[in-house]
């Protein structure tokens, strides 16, 4: 959960600087990366704890 919530806030800290700094969309774009991989990796883990039951 800790990981989760870590690449949640480095997307969302990407993300705005992405949008609000001039020049730097790339880092929108690798915010937006981090977001998705963020949600794998959670529902990667969720999928893991459903099966070991």
């Amino acid at each position: 959960m800790a990981l989760f919530l870590f690449l949640l806030l480095v997307a969302a800290v990407l993300g705005v600087l992405g949008a609000v700094v001039e020049g730097l969309l790339y880092l929108l774009f690798i915010g937006v990366a981090v977001l998705v991989i963020a949600v794998l990796v959670a529902s990667l883990q969720r999928s893991r704890r459903r099966a070991g039951r």
